[in-house]
């Protein structure tokens, strides 16, 4: 049995096919192997130009509870966690002692105040002498009466004279010294009622505070809180200049999550802290009061300027006052001119234009001329 032929003529395009399959395979492969730029497209937005900032929480007062005197405790409110109200008493100790001085110095006050009113007991004396000085000197006049005797007698009125009046302020200074040895001992009284200086929550206790226990001057009972917050914000010090009191701001919360409130600066301290060189701001944040626990920590934006229609790219594609921009697939290094510089964006004037793909991850990864192959950031 003879064999077919085998045309030859179809060898040729088996060829040509097999050739187009490994260069599509090869581009492909070739293709593969750029790396992935990611991406995001410059857009048109509102610049903001903003100020970050750290945010602690704190009370306005903490103060501690001292005892300015020493005695023994007859009633105590002192509780921790407890919120008292301004002037309500959470300490009494035992008055009886200075109740009984107190009454003594009040005894002795009053007759000192009925001596100093009836006056020194040589007036009498002091009115006969000056009648005699008078007759004596008409005596002189008739010569009936030594110059020289009537002198003496003069001057023995003046002494007399002298005698009354230092007894007289004798008798009202003791009333005076009376008169602040009582006021002492009412204010010694006082500081034995210890009450709340501002409305705040008994955060700490010192002492248990039973009825009959005796503490010492000067002892601190207890920490107090107040009720009222300081929302404190530190800016570094090439950002404070710039801040105005009445601008907006942002604020959140570690604990809150992404949550963000609404603020106003109230508030710049002049001096910055030594060893940061940061700043302090105070700040008014919408926020409901019981959330403001002491202690809580977050982050704040103040913005101090904004414009709309400006073309807008990611803070993190940022490098230096240059950009890595993806075209036809090649890697290309634009200068930039930045404008508003927020948080997380950045405004560009010039170097870019809005649909540009700007690369934003591992931007030491790519050189000039590099072929790319791009992924939007999400």
């Amino acid at each position: 049995m003879t064999k077919p032929a085998v045309s030859t003529s179809s060898f040729p395009w088996r060829w040509l096919v097999a050739g187009g399959i490994l260069a599509v395979a090869a581009y492909v492969y070739f293709i593969a192997l750029r790396p992935v730029a990611v991406v995001v497209p410059v857009v048109r937005g509102r610049a903001v130009n903003s100020v970050p900032g750290s945010v602690e929480v704190k009370a306005e007062s903490v103060l501690p509870v001292k005892s300015e005197a020493g005695g023994r405790i007859v009633t105590s409110s002192l509780n921790p966690g407890r919120v008292v109200t301004k002037d309500e008493v959470l300490l009494q100790l035992d008055t009886g002692d200075v109740d009984i001085e107190i009454e003594r110095i009040a005894n002795d006050l009053e007759a000192a105040r009925r001596r100093a009113q009836v006056g020194s007991t040589l007036r009498a004396e002091r009115d006969n002498k000056l009648d005699s000085l008078n007759e004596l000197e008409r005596r002189v006049k008739a010569g009936a009466f030594s110059v020289a005797e009537f002198e003496r007698e003069k001057r023995l009125y003046q002494q007399l004279v002298q005698r009354v009046d230092l007894e007289e302020v004798n008798l009202k200074l003791g009333v005076e010294n009376l008169e602040n040895a009582l006021r002492a001992k009412q204010r010694e009284k006082a500081k034995m009622t210890i009450v709340a200086p501002f409305d705040g929550v008994i955060a700490e206790l010192n002492i248990a505070g039973k009825p009959g226990e005796l503490i010492g001057r000067d002892f601190t009972l207890a920490t107090l809180i107040s009720k009222s917050r300081v929302v404190e914000a530190k800016i570094s010090e090439e950002n404070y200049a710039g801040l105005i009191v009445g601008q907006a701001a942002g604020v959140s919360f570690l604990s809150y999550g992404p949550q963000q409130y609404r603020a106003t600066l109230t508030k710049k301290l002049p001096t910055a802290n030594a060893e940061t060189q940061r700043y302090t701001i105070h700040l008014n944040v919408e926020i409901p009061e019981d959330k403001l626990v002491p202690g809580l920590t977050g982050e704040v934006v103040i913005v101090i300027g904004q414009r709309d229609n400006q073309m807008i790219i990611p803070r993190r594609a940022l490098r230096s006052k240059q950009v890595m921009l993806v075209e036809s697939g090649q890697v290309v290094v634009r200068s930039v001119e930045v404008g508003y510089t927020a948080l997380n964006e950045v405004e560009i004037l010039k170097g870019v234009s809005a649909g540009d793909l700007v690369i934003v991850e591992e931007l030491d990864t790519f050189r000039p001329g590099q072929r790319v192959r791009t992924r939007t950031a999400n």
